[in-house]
């Protein structure tokens, strides 16, 4: 679809290449983000590379969940007591991200509905609303991190008090309502910007801190005391919960949908391609910024024996004195700011997909950021006032271990519909891809089960 071939309109449903939604119940209805669906052209001519421009974007987007500050703790804290050696987790992690993406690139653009919708559509209200409700539930918890993390960048920056920081972070909702008057691009670029600002704080104290190269590669190699040491596996869980967190499902297979590929089977299958190389470029580049923030804290904190960091502020007190520079703590907050403001945009978005789609209910966006954020900021002030700072890192802890123990419920019917031929007709996906996804599954379950049993057994 070029620039001037008009959008599909918000009104009309998507038209299904042949077999492809055979074996929906229903009419998908309104698209997924209807107020930007179509909004982006994408070029049918011209190079590979032209093409591949018009797709990128999304994946980005993604990214940002997978580095949220909710990612930060689990990574400080990891790398301070395990040193190099969770850098195999953040590995593993980002590879499951990677394939369940290109699952809901799949369901995207192949079915044209976002996970959401095809729960909706596939289950009876008394499976599809517990799931709505999961899925509300790990968005609260992405808001809690992104709350407190915003609230300790903004104190570490400009000395404003905790307290007042998580009541702060509630205006972000105009940030975001701005951004959306602009279209689409405009989030896109803004998102890219302050990822960008994050990967060049970090490339600057990744260097100050001088790690031991050889022990970072070696720490990308799996090592059995995750499974064996409850500790490691509390901390492991946490990653991978920040990584491939639930919401950011839900989301991808709606952002997809922004571009205008056209409808035939060969327009579906190249924006398919197109938009998973967009999702894989993306997530690597998460991985170096999971991966620096573990190195930075191994390098910085295990190295000299403090194997018990786990705070931000904590973290950012420390950097200046153990790497000689005033600069490294400055950085470090203004990538942690950073990283908490795109983050509001990603979950804002997946909290307007998740809701629509289950239970086609629309707010406004800005209403419906308001009422997540109070949710997630009641529980931060508590905390904070409660326990002071060190209580934010062990919630943000939690939040992501809450998060992991939500996958699940939304990776198994991703799994299950895109595996679907019924429901996917000639965009089903093919077995290899659909093993590798039925293993991670397993592989999160059987993890969150040991988890929840040592937590019961005191182990």
């Amino acid at each position: 679809m070029d620039a001037k071939t008009p959008r599909p309109s918000p009104d009309v449903p998507l038209p299904q290449p042949d077999g492809a939604a055979s074996g929906w119940r229903s009419a998908r209805g309104e698209p997924s983000l209807s107020n930007m669906f179509g909004s982006v052209p994408a070029r049918t001519g011209g190079s590979f590379w032209r093409k591949l421009v018009a797709f990128l974007g999304p994946g980005y987007l993604v990214a940002v969940g997978y580095m949220d500050p909710g990612n930060w703790a689990t990574s400080l804290a990891g790398g301070s007591k395990y040193g190099y050696a969770l850098l195999s987790v953040a590995l593993v992690s980002n590879v499951m991200a990677i394939i369940l993406q290109s699952l809901c690139t799949r369901l995207g653009v192949g079915a044209g509905r976002d996970l959401a919708q095809a729960c909706r559509d596939a289950y009876p209200r008394w499976v599809s609303w517990p799931l709505w409700l999961s899925a509300e539930i790990a968005i609260t918890a992405t808001d809690l991190a992104e709350v407190i993390g915003t609230a300790i960048g903004l104190n570490l920056l400009f000395g404003i008090p905790l307290e007042l920081g998580v009541v702060i972070t509630a205006a972000d909702v105009f940030l975001v309502l701005a951004l959306q008057a602009f279209g689409f691009r405009w989030i896109e670029a803004f998102v890219v910007a302050l990822l960008g600002v994050i990967a060049a704080c970090f490339a600057i104290q990744i260097a100050m801190a001088d790690p031991e190269w050889g022990a970072v590669i070696a720490g990308f190699a799996p090592t059995t005391k995750i499974l064996t040491e409850p500790g490691m596996l509390y901390l492991a869980l946490g990653i991978l919960g920040a990584t491939v967190m639930p919401h950011n499902l839900y989301l991808h297979s709606g952002l997809v949908q922004t571009r205008g590929f056209g409808d035939s089977v060969p327009e579906r299958r190249e924006a398919i391609k197109l938009a998973t190389i967009d999702s894989t470029i993306a997530l690597t580049f998460a991985l170096t910024i999971n991966a620096s923030i573990l190195i930075l804290a191994a390098a910085t904190f295990h190295h000299t024996g403090k194997t018990d960091v786990a705070e931000l502020d904590q973290a950012h007190a420390l950097l200046a004195p153990m790497l000689g520079s005033t600069l490294a703590p400055t950085l470090f907050g203004i990538a942690l700011l950073a990283c908490g403001l795109n983050s509001t945009i990603t979950a804002t978005l997946a909290g307007q997909i998740v809701m629509e789609g289950f239970i086609q209910f629309k707010m406004a966006p800005w209403l419906r950021r308001m009422v997540t954020r109070m949710i997630a900021i009641v529980p931060a002030v508590v905390v904070t006032i409660w326990l002071g700072e060190k209580g934010t890192g062990q919630l943000l802890i939690l939040s992501q271990v809450v998060l992991s123990l939500q996958l699940p419920f939304a990776v198994v019917p991703l799994v299950m519909f895109t595996a679907s031929r019924a429901k996917m007709g000639v965009f089903v996906a093919p077995r290899w891809l659909t093993a590798s996804a039925v293993a991670i599954a397993v592989v999160i379950i059987a993890l969150n089960i040991k988890l929840v049993f040592d937590f019961a057994t005191g182990g």
